[in-house]
Protein backbone atom coordinates (compact mmCIF):
# COMPACT_ATOMS: atom_id res chain seq x y z
CA UNK A 1 0.00 0.00 0.00
CA UNK A 2 1.00 3.62 -0.34
CA UNK A 3 3.03 5.10 2.47
CA UNK A 4 4.38 8.60 2.99
CA UNK A 5 6.67 8.81 6.00
CA UNK A 6 7.90 12.17 7.24
CA UNK A 7 11.01 12.65 9.35
CA UNK A 8 13.32 15.41 10.52
CA UNK A 9 11.07 17.36 12.84
CA UNK A 10 12.13 18.46 16.29
CA UNK A 11 12.76 21.36 18.62
CA UNK A 12 14.85 24.24 17.34
CA UNK A 13 15.52 27.79 18.48
CA UNK A 14 14.28 30.75 16.47
CA UNK A 15 16.68 31.47 13.63
CA UNK A 16 17.67 27.83 13.34
CA UNK A 17 17.20 25.32 10.55
CA UNK A 18 15.63 21.94 10.01
CA UNK A 19 15.38 19.66 7.00
CA UNK A 20 12.27 17.56 6.68
CA UNK A 21 12.15 14.45 4.53
CA UNK A 22 9.21 12.48 3.22
CA UNK A 23 9.89 9.00 1.89
CA UNK A 24 7.25 7.56 -0.40
CA UNK A 25 6.55 3.93 -1.22
CA UNK A 26 3.85 1.97 -3.01
CA UNK A 27 3.30 4.57 -5.75
CA UNK A 28 4.98 5.81 -8.89
CA UNK A 29 6.53 8.80 -7.18
CA UNK A 30 7.44 10.73 -10.31
CA UNK A 31 3.77 10.79 -11.37
CA UNK A 32 2.81 12.89 -8.37
CA UNK A 33 3.07 16.53 -7.52
CA UNK A 34 4.27 16.69 -3.93
CA UNK A 35 3.19 19.12 -1.26
CA UNK A 36 4.16 20.11 2.24
CA UNK A 37 1.36 21.27 4.53
CA UNK A 38 1.40 22.33 8.14
CA UNK A 39 -1.16 22.55 10.89
CA UNK A 40 -0.66 24.59 14.03
CA UNK A 41 -2.76 23.95 17.15
CA UNK A 42 -6.25 25.33 16.71
CA UNK A 43 -5.66 26.28 13.09
CA UNK A 44 -6.54 24.83 9.73
CA UNK A 45 -4.07 22.82 7.72
CA UNK A 46 -2.34 25.07 5.20
CA UNK A 47 -0.24 24.54 2.11
CA UNK A 48 3.38 25.52 2.63
CA UNK A 49 5.12 24.43 -0.56
CA UNK A 50 4.44 22.53 -3.76
CA UNK A 51 6.77 20.93 -6.28
CA UNK A 52 6.12 19.67 -9.78
CA UNK A 53 6.68 16.11 -10.92
CA UNK A 54 10.12 16.89 -12.35
CA UNK A 55 11.08 19.28 -9.57
CA UNK A 56 11.46 22.11 -12.02
CA UNK A 57 8.60 24.21 -10.68
CA UNK A 58 7.99 25.16 -7.08
CA UNK A 59 5.61 27.44 -5.23
CA UNK A 60 5.45 28.65 -1.64
CA UNK A 61 3.20 30.21 0.94
CA UNK A 62 4.14 33.90 1.10
CA UNK A 63 5.25 33.78 4.71
CA UNK A 64 7.91 31.14 4.00
CA UNK A 65 9.27 32.47 0.70
CA UNK A 66 13.01 32.99 0.90
CA UNK A 67 13.27 30.81 4.03
CA UNK A 68 11.95 27.40 2.94
CA UNK A 69 13.02 25.34 -0.05
CA UNK A 70 11.17 22.31 -1.37
CA UNK A 71 13.04 19.75 -3.46
CA UNK A 72 12.66 16.16 -4.54
CA UNK A 73 14.77 13.20 -5.58
CA UNK A 74 12.72 10.95 -7.82
CA UNK A 75 15.42 8.27 -7.76
CA UNK A 76 15.00 8.05 -3.98
CA UNK A 77 11.22 8.61 -3.92
CA UNK A 78 11.76 11.40 -1.44
CA UNK A 79 10.67 15.01 -1.10
CA UNK A 80 12.43 17.47 1.19
CA UNK A 81 11.66 20.73 2.90
CA UNK A 82 14.66 22.77 3.96
CA UNK A 83 13.57 25.31 6.56
CA UNK A 84 15.89 28.15 7.48
CA UNK A 85 15.49 31.21 9.68
CA UNK A 86 12.74 29.48 11.57
CA UNK A 87 10.28 31.54 13.57
CA UNK A 88 8.02 30.58 16.48
CA UNK A 89 5.04 30.97 14.15
CA UNK A 90 6.41 28.11 12.05
CA UNK A 91 5.60 25.74 14.92
CA UNK A 92 3.23 23.08 13.59
CA UNK A 93 2.85 19.49 12.54
CA UNK A 94 4.21 19.24 9.01
CA UNK A 95 2.65 16.81 6.56
CA UNK A 96 3.66 15.73 3.11
CA UNK A 97 1.01 14.85 0.55
CA UNK A 98 0.91 13.42 -2.95
CA UNK A 99 -1.32 14.96 -5.60
CA UNK A 100 -1.97 13.28 -8.94
CA UNK A 101 -3.67 16.39 -10.34
CA UNK A 102 -1.95 19.42 -11.83
CA UNK A 103 -4.69 21.62 -10.44
CA UNK A 104 -4.55 22.38 -6.73
CA UNK A 105 -8.02 22.25 -5.22
CA UNK A 106 -7.16 22.19 -1.53
CA UNK A 107 -6.50 19.62 1.13
CA UNK A 108 -9.42 17.53 -0.11
CA UNK A 109 -7.70 17.04 -3.44
CA UNK A 110 -4.68 15.20 -2.10
CA UNK A 111 -4.45 11.53 -2.98
CA UNK A 112 -2.22 10.44 -0.12
CA UNK A 113 -1.04 11.89 3.20
CA UNK A 114 1.72 11.17 5.61
CA UNK A 115 1.15 11.13 9.36
CA UNK A 116 3.16 14.24 10.01
CA UNK A 117 6.23 15.35 11.93
CA UNK A 118 6.21 17.97 14.68
CA UNK A 119 8.32 21.11 14.35
CA UNK A 120 8.60 23.30 17.43
CA UNK A 121 10.42 26.62 17.24
CA UNK A 122 11.24 28.24 20.54
CA UNK A 123 11.72 31.98 20.96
Amino acid sequence: QVQLVESGGGLVQAGGSLRLSCAASGLTFSNYIMDWFRQAPGKERELVARISRSGGDTSYKNSVKGRFTISRDNAKNTVYLQMNSLKPEDTAVYYCAADLSEVYIGTGGMDYWGKGTLVTVSS
